[in-house]
């Protein structure tokens, strides 16, 4: 087996297939749920749900996400139970009770997140030969992150509610904790959030898991530029 093609949406079989060529190794599920993939169903367009859909009239990517939702897939389900995934436009949706089931043969794994798994397995194989790298830091010039982010990456993830916390600035979600100070000096439009002190203080004081907090630093693009300050942080403390 000389080469293995890798569909833009590969189904469990196909991505551990790419995998297990690409590393060596045999690979399953419950390992590419480890290893912190979002997999994703195709949801067709239910009029049922328009604010689901909106102008995605035939239908969309939904990512699962939702710790629980993961939970279940990587103990061995026999389907798929989306509980809260993102809307079409990429926004936090909670699924009306029970939520949705579809069958476990329609779980997907996008093709860019199996190529980043990929590489980062080979230049961590390679890392593990070397001293290890210095972490990279943040950028300076980025001094936080919106309300819109801050609720795409954590509000799946905690028991309150997060918006209205954010508004408050009360805690942690205010000057003296994550956000950045003056930053909502004008308007509250203008108020940005240190990701990183705010994911420790949602773990400290919310108890919110360290696994899903781990999985939002790798998922979200606009959380990148702040994983070696995290994952710094993490060392230091022992987690």
């Amino acid at each position: 087996m000389n080469n293995i093609d890798l569909p833009f949406r590969a189904n469990t079989e196909e991505a551990c297939a790419w995998l297990a060529h690409q590393t060596g190794e045999p690979w399953t599920l419950a390992r590419l749920l480890e290893h912190e993939l979002t997999p994703v169903v195709w949801l067709d367009y239910d009029a049922a749900y328009p604010e689901l859909f909106g102008d995605a009239n035939g239908g969309y990517a939904a990512p699962i996400f939702f710790q629980d939702d993961i939970a279940r897939l990587a103990a061995g389900s026999e389907d798929v139970l989306i509980t809260f995934t993102k809307d079409a436009y990429k926004l936090p949706a909670r699924l009306p009770e029970p939520g949705f089931r579809r069958p476990l043969d329609q779980l997907r794994f996008q093709k860019r997140d199996l190529e980043r798994l990929a590489t980062k397995l080979k230049q961590d194989a390679q890392a593990a030969l070397a001293p290890p790298p210095k972490p990279p830091e943040s950028q300076e010039s980025q001094a936080g992150i919106s309300k819109q982010e801050v609720l795409l990456a954590f509000a799946a993830m905690v028991r309150l509610d997060l918006d209205r916390s954010l508004d408050d600035a009360i805690g942690i979600f205010g000057d003296d904790g994550a956000r950045v100070k003056a930053s909502a000096k004008k308007s509250k439009r203008n108020a940005v959030w240190n990701p990183v002190t705010l994911a420790l203080g949602l773990h400290d004081v919310y108890r919110t898991p360290i696994g899903p907090l781990k999985r939002a630093f790798k998922t979200h693009e606009f959380l990148y530029a702040w994983q070696g300050n995290w994952e710094e942080s993490l060392r230091l403390l022992g987690k």
